[in-house]
């Protein structure tokens, strides 16, 4: 199956960054987002990235073009009828997901292939509420898209062979190192990495070292780029403590039970970068 047309539903940090590399890859992308602003920040964003790849020399200004020009926006899900792969990245909630694929299902031509961009929902269960469970697979990208190089993809109970060849030779495209992963509560890296991250908030409540020590200690003891308290504080605390929260209704280990301090954090409004202060403060 070639690729002819694609499409991305969630123009958010994820959603806009997944249109990118789609579009650097050299295939036509819409990027639709149910929020007209979110849909402006999304194309800036975009177009800020670019920008900077040519100011840095990273890319040609005349390719950098052709990436924007391949990138069309547009405000109604009808439009995205054509497409033949259509990748959401909304809101990380399952029926939320769920009801966008039913009605995606009824839009678009059989031979479509839906991928959810899901953190660690899952794919057996989004495949369930259309008719083409077979052509339905994840794709989870990384956090800055255009930047990370891995992509998990997550086979549901249903997905077929065909489907999840096709994936691989998209990531491949998108120019992206692929892991296959069997469906289970956040897949493979966020498994690993969530309860790290739970247990540095432990660590800092409890107050043994302080959250400055904490990232220091991460990274120079372990070898990690960003500590565990930095990192959460890009990815989000709210999105952090969802996250967990998942692990934890999933498997009903208390072992994955979140840090209570993570949800004082969010619940006093401090997300991290976003919000301007989380487990650091930032201008």
């Amino acid at each position: 199956m070639t690729i002819q047309q694609a499409a991305v539903v969630g123009a958010g940090i994820m959603g806009n960054g997944i249109a990118q590399v789609i579009a650097e890859a050299g295939i036509p992308v819409l990027l639709y987002d149910i929020d007209t602003q979110g849909l402006k920040r999304g194309i800036h964003r975009i177009e800020k990235t670019l920008a900077r790849n040519v100011e840095k020399g990273k890319t040609a200004k005349k390719e950098a073009e052709g990436v924007r020009a391949r990138i069309e926006t547009v405000d109604d899900l009808r439009k995205l009828q054509d497409a033949d792969f259509v990748i959401e990245a909304i809101v990380e909630k399952i029926e939320p997901k769920k009801a966008l694929f039913a009605e995606l299902d009824q839009l678009c031509r059989p031979s479509a292939i839906f991928a959810s961009n899901t953190s660690g929902l899952s794919i057996t269960e989004m495949a369930g509420a259309v008719e083409r469970s077979d052509r339905l697979i994840g794709m989870h990208f990384f956090n800055p898209v255009p930047v990370m190089e891995l992509v998990e993809i997550i086979r549901g109970e249903q997905t077929s062979d065909e489907t999840f060849r096709i994936a691989h030779q998209l990531a491949e495209r998108f120019n992206k190192t692929a892991i296959s992963v069997k469906e289970a509560p956040l897949f493979v890296v966020n498994r690993i990495l969530t309860p790290m991250i739970n247990e540095a908030i432990f660590v800092l409540a409890e107050g043994i070292a302080t959250a400055e020590d904490i990232d220091k200690g991460m990274k120079l003891g372990a070898s990690h780029p960003i500590g565990p308290l930095a990192l959460t504080d890009l990815i989000g605390l709210d999105t952090m403590l969802m996250v967990a929260e998942t692990l934890y209704e999933e498997t009903k280990d208390s072992k994955y039970r979140p840090a209570p301090l993570l949800k004082q954090y969010v619940r006093a409004g401090r997300l991290g970068r976003k919000s301007g202060e989380g487990f650091f403060k930032y201008e």
